[in-house]
């Protein structure tokens, strides 16, 4: 299409192939928006749902846990699946990334901007 313009092909190649990555980390932005992980403590007596971009979305406590005597056990155990779902989360959006840069020839270990 543009032979005998030097580098100005390469130039159009590149530009293409930065538009359609662009296209493609906004609806990997979108997807993590849907996808869901769960996070779990106290051998799942407490389970935290955040999305892969990290926002919580529901918490599951076994109505077993409550006691007012074991308050702060409770207090922990809802954090820690909290902290749970979040680590997830995060594992999953870098899983995403990962493959998306893989699938487009480009190093897994580059640093997208999330």
């Amino acid at each position: 299409m543009l032979k005998g313009l030097g580098g100005l092909g390469d130039m159009a190649k590149m530009m293409k192939a930065a538009q359609e990555m662009q296209g493609k980390m906004s609806q990997l932005q979108d997807d993590l928006r849907t996808m869901t992980v769960t996070g779990e403590s106290g051998a799942g007596l407490v389970k935290a749902t955040a999305t892969a971009k990290g926002e919580l979305k529901g918490l599951d406590i076994d109505p077993s846990i409550f006691n007012t005597d074991d308050k702060e056990v409770v207090e922990d155990l809802i954090l820690a699946a909290i902290k749970d779902a979040q680590a997830k989360a995060q594992d999953r959006a870098e899983q995403e990334t990962r493959k998306l840069t893989d699938a487009m020839g480009l190093p897994s270990d580059m640093k997208l901007p999330f």
